[in-house]
């Protein structure tokens, strides 16, 4: 623990506890700027970056609306606004239930929650979110990560850059997917990291990151879990309620379980070294989030009661990361 403990607290010597934001307004950086963050693999935002975007301009909810008239999507479906989440569970036969919520004896732990998903009208479901979803309802969320902007949202797409050039040049590679996100505040993403580099675009409302870095890994307090989904089955009174399957076929996977916003519970005995940065994305303003790095997000709705963002994840470089 002690060679952890003089590792981690070098590093944050030698990096700010801040987030870089870029010098003037509206600036992007150029490809070899943006290759010394890449480097370093240390995160910034251009306050107002992507501001003259179609998207950011001109999104609202009837616009949105008409661009997709007639057309279905996929939605994300959760009772709490939890999906890619781990929590406890008490298992049964197969079927799990949150902690606490039934089950049986057949023992518990952690898994690994995805969505359920269900298509449904784009209207419907921006309609659900603008009226806020009335208190017990299911939370939707358009979250598919799989290259929905150039797919299912397509008409969408000539508003957003089919690129971002000081990337692509920087990286020499193309986005792997561009993704569009609409929710409301009751949807929330619980600590984890990807493996792609990450610009993310702020379009309606705000969103809030939460940013550890790589090396305090040993601070999430990573579990290996099973896997599972939600889905709505008919209660004893002939109503649905909540369930989990597991995924027996599914591979366990290391998940996060330390939440920084509450520091005291599900703690390792590193956790206590964590210095999280925290940032707020408003609506034109662009973040780079570098690969492997650990992130927590929630969101604030803009006006008519819904968040949009944008990202570009691209395959990261394979670079070793070194600290100057």
């Amino acid at each position: 623990m002690q060679a952890y403990t003089a590792l981690l607290r070098n590093y944050q010597e030698l990096n700010s506890n801040t987030i870089n934001e870029l010098q003037k307004e509206d600036e992007q950086p150029s490809p070899l700027e943006f290759m010394r963050h890449v480097a370093r693999n240390r995160p910034f935002v251009g306050r107002g970056a992507a501001r003259a975007w179609p998207a950011v301009r001109k999104w609202n909810i009837a616009y949105l609306k008409q661009r997709m008239a007639g057309r279905k999507v996929n939605i994300a479906v959760t009772p709490l606004g939890n999906a890619d989440a781990p929590i406890e569970w008490i298992h049964d036969g197969g079927v799990v239930s949150k902690g606490g919520g039934g089950g049986g004896g057949g023992g518990g732990g952690y898994i690994f929650v995805q969505p359920s998903e269900t298509i449904q009208p784009f209207s419907a479901f921006v309609d659900g979110l603008m009226n806020g979803m009335r208190e017990g309802e299911p939370v939707a969320y358009a979250q598919s990560q799989n290259d929905n902007l150039r797919n299912e949202y397509l008409c969408l797409f000539p508003d957003v850059m089919s690129g971002i050039d000081w990337a692509r040049i920087a990286l020499q590679r193309e986005p792997e997917a561009i993704n569009l996100w609409i929710g409301t505040e009751k949807s929330t993403t619980a600590l984890h990291k990807d493996n792609y580099e990450n610009i993310y675009v702020q379009i309606i409302g705000q969103k809030h990151f939460v940013l550890l870095p790589p090396i305090e890994g040993p601070c999430v307090n990573e579990t290996v879990m099973p896997q599972g989904v939600y889905e709505q089955v008919m209660g004893e009174g002939g109503q649905n309620v909540w369930n989990i399957k597991k995924l027996d076929q599914a591979e366990p996977i290391p998940v996060a379980i330390w939440d920084p916003d509450n520091p005291g519970q599900r703690a390792s005995k590193y956790s206590a070294l964590s210095c999280p940065l925290r940032v707020t994305l408003n609506p034109g303003d662009m973040l780079y989030l570098p690969s492997t790095w650990y992130h927590k997000v929630t969101q604030t709705c803009g006006p008519e009661g819904i968040c949009v963002a944008v990202n570009y994840w691209l395959e990261s470089p394979g670079h070793s990361y070194v600290q100057h």
